[in-house]
This record gives C-alpha cells, structure tokens and sequence, in this order.
C-alpha cells in the first residue's frame, strides 16, 4: 500500500532546543501534526487527522486560548488534512476510514471534514473524550470535533495478538490485517499507536507515546523542555513510561522490520517527506 506523510498542523512554542531537540535555545522549536494518507484496498484512510478546516480559519471557535498561546499553531488552512487530500488530487469524499491514536485536539481536529468516513477508536479513549472525568480532560478534547456525530468504529481491550513482540495488538472491522491497532495506553486514557503494511514494509504511528526520536534511542534522552510537557500532560505516568520500554525492546529485536515515529518530532517526518 502506497502511503504518504503529512504535516496536518505546524506549531511554534517556544524554547527551541528545551522543546524540539535542534541546535539553537532562542527561536521558536517546530514540531508538526504528522499524518498518514493509506491508499488501500478498502479506499483511502487516515491515520489521524491533525487541525481541521475550521481550527485554522476560526480557532477561538474550536481551540482553547491557552493552548493557541503555547503552542502557537501555524494557521495555515491549507495543512489542513482535506486540503491536502485533494491537493494530491484524490476526493475527500474517498476518504473511507479514519484510525485515531486518540482523540487529543491536535489529532482529531479534522473529523468534522470527513464527516462520512468510518472513525476508528479506542474504546477507553472514546469514553474518556466524552465524558471527561477532570478540568484537563475537558481542555483537550473539544466537543466541536465531533459534534457532526461521527460513525464511530470502537475497538475494545483485551484479547488481540502478538505483533513484532508487543502484546493484544488487534485488527480493525472493515480494514485488512495491514493495519493494526497497538495499545499504548498513558498519555491518554486510550491512547495506542497505529501499524501500517506499506510497499516498503511496516511503519508504527506512535502518536503521542513519546514526542522525540532520541526517546527511542539504546539509551534513551528527552529535550528537557519536552520532557516537562509530557508529564505534564500524560494521564498515567507509570503506564506511558512502561510502554516506551516496550517499544524499545521492540525495537531491539525488529529496527529492520518496522519504522517507527511519534507524531509530532518534525525530524522524524522529514525523511518520509523528500
């Protein structure tokens, strides 16, 4: 299966180096939305969906001010992940399935602009969008994301297979068994990562289970910056930093096998991009 990577939502904070682990401290850090567009059998799908139409043309309608504030998101209308589809010359009405690693602001933003595809979601993460049980949880998942009713697909926990050594990794209703869902739990209630058969083998979405390349390292590092943010954000410390390890090891005994990156390291995505 073709795929192709998409930035679907660029962002500037602060702190340079403390954030995206490049040379230089006084300058804006950049960091991306990094998407998949997957020409597959079962029509196109997407692997997230990054800001949609309407947080880059009318944010304060959708996007919390304290997050514009800190993240400084380029709005940039046409990074949005249906302009981008339809640049590439495919309908966005094609656009059959959406596979989210969860349903942060940054990465489900653009639901509302495939308001027909089939949206595939974890089921802890799902529930825990809506109906947030804490004053953070309602900040990062925005009603206006889904209030078009999407046709949701839920995968629950439990049972699954073994997938490059990781455990309960399961396929998805109406996908062939080229994509699997991951779970990565941490971050997010729900969170997992999203494995995708390409032409040129397998790739693993990570989402937000790490922000970083070096995090994945033998020995692993984070910008400090970016370090802070994760904490900061994750729902279950103990569970985001067990399930680093795991890809790791994963890692370990499968780098020929498997591609992996998270989804915001802009390092990470430009390979897949020249």
């Amino acid at each position: 299966m073709r795929v192709h990577h998409l930035d679907c939502g660029s962002m500037h904070p602060p702190g340079g180096g403390f954030v995206d682990g490049a040379p230089g401290l006084l300058r804006f850090a950049h960091m991306v939305c990094h998407v998949l567009l997957v020409e597959s059998d079962d029509g196109l799908v997407l692997v997230d969906t990054g800001f949609g139409v309407r947080d880059l043309t009318t944010p304060k309608a959708t996007l919390p001010g304290p997050f514009v504030a800190l993240v400084r998101p380029e709005f940039d209308v046409a990074q949005a992940a249906v302009r981008q589809v339809a640049a590439l010359g495919y309908n966005p009405a094609d656009v059959r399935h959406i596979i989210l690693t969860h349903l942060d602001l940054d990465h489900a933003g653009g639901l509302v602009d495939f308001p027909d595809a089939r949206v595939h979601v974890h089921g802890p993460e799902l529930r825990a969008a809506l109906t947030p049980a804490t004053s953070a949880e309602r900040q990062r998942y925005r009603k206006a994301h889904w209030a078009h009713g999407p046709k949701w697909e839920v995968h629950e926990s439990g049972g699954g297979d073994r997938w490059m050594g990781l455990e309960s990794v399961r396929g998805l209703t109406g996908l062939s068994d080229d994509f699997r869902l991951v779970p990565l739990a941490g971050h997010t209630r729900g969170h997992v990562g999203v494995a995708v058969h390409s032409d040129d083998g397998w790739l693993l979405h990570a989402g937000d289970s790490y922000f970083n390349a070096a995090e994945m390292a033998p020995t692993p590092s984070c910008p400090p910056g970016l370090r802070v943010f994760q904490s900061l954000m994750q729902v279950e410390g103990k569970a985001r930093k067990a399930n680093q390890e795991r890809l790791r090891t994963m890692l370990r005994s499968h780098r020929d096998e498997v591609k992996i990156f998270s989804a915001h390291d802009a390092a990470e995505l430009a390979p897949f991009t020249r």
